[in-house]
């Protein structure tokens, strides 16, 4: 997490974006240069193989979550324990689960959930953390003392036994509830990356100059100054969803995620767990999927950060 704050800090340093003067690369315009750190990132990224490999494996679990169809024509519900824990044939390439239902259909429609909910959770720490964050390295004083104070009180929440307790008392385990929890417990680290940035970029010259011909705070923040905390919060945002696919799984496993007939990875891994000796690839699948999820998130947000932090040019 300190990298991430670190690589925030170095990113945000400098005008990445906005229409505010700037005093670097004289003769040229802020959104020459936007454009331009924008436009190396992207060729970056589009020659790293690493981060290619993981952008396309992203798309496939993706497009398994929005058009199941798409990869399936099976009904993950149509279950016969006449074939229950057949193995995997060419027919059925994951075989069948205990309840003698197709099994690759069964991951297929279970990539849907974990993505929403990271989604949601994702989307919801973005806006509110940053929107906080924001506010507090702008104005200082009382305002960052009561959101900092805030976000003392949530950081001393220990993720998993909060998400445990919280799911718990709430006793409706959905994509909802879950979403929610996540977000309860993860903005404030958004919120900090943020508050870092703004405290680094708001006494540059352009946003003083901005100032000066009298822009409005609003503007001030949403048009100098929040286009350079975009790069430290899009690679937080990215690692994050890879967090929050594990996180949904990890709750579901543990009893107080996802409940059947819900259909999800980590249900499949709760349910399986005790065939791995007996038929191991009822846990290989659903884990392997999962892990190269998780991991390409993770791998494409390490790639982010490198082409966006001037530091690793």
């Amino acid at each position: 997490m300190s990298d991430l704050t670190s690589a925030g800090a170095a990113i945000g340093g400098a005008p990445v974006a906005g229409d505010g003067p700037t005093t670097d690369a004289p003769g040229g315009s802020g959104k020459e240069r936007s454009a331009s750190l924008w436009a190396d990132a992207r060729r970056q990224l589009v020659r790293d193989p690493v981060f290619m490999i993981a952008f396309l494996y992203i798309l496939v679990v993706g497009s398994m979550a929005a058009f199941p169809k798409l990869w399936t024509s099976q009904d993950p519900r149509n279950c016969d324990t006449a074939r229950s824990r057949i193995a995997p044939s060419g027919e059925h390439p994951f075989g069948f689960d205990i309840l003698g239902c197709d099994y690759y259909s069964h991951a297929i429609y279970g990539a849907r959930p974990s993505m929403v909910i990271a989604i949601m959770a994702t989307t919801a720490i973005v806006v509110f953390g940053g929107v906080l964050g924001l506010l507090a390295g702008y104005y200082g004083g009382w305002v960052d003392t009561i959101i900092s104070r805030v976000m003392d009180i949530f950081f001393s929440l220990p993720f998993l036994l909060g998400a445990i307790v919280f799911l718990t008392v709430i006793k409706r385990q959905n994509v909802w509830t879950i979403a929610m929890v996540l977000f309860l417990l993860a903005w404030p680290t958004i919120a900090r990356i943020i508050r870092g940035s703004v405290i680094s970029s708001k006494d540059l010259d352009y946003v003083h100059a901005a100032k000066a011909v009298g822009a409005r705070n609003g503007r001030i923040m949403f048009r100098h100054i929040l286009p350079n905390a975009i790069a430290p919060m899009l690679v937080y945002a990215t690692i994050v969803l890879g967090s929050f696919v594990a996180a949904e799984a990890t709750l579901t496993f543990l009893g107080v995620g996802l409940q059947p007939p819900a259909q999800s990875w980590g249900i499949m891994i709760s349910t399986h767990q005790v065939y791995f000796l007996e038929d191991p690839w009822l846990l290989l699948f659903p884990c392997g999927l999962l892990v190269g999820t998780v991991l390409s998130f993770i791998l494409m947000g390490d790639a982010l950060r490198d082409a966006l932090d001037p530091k690793f040019r």
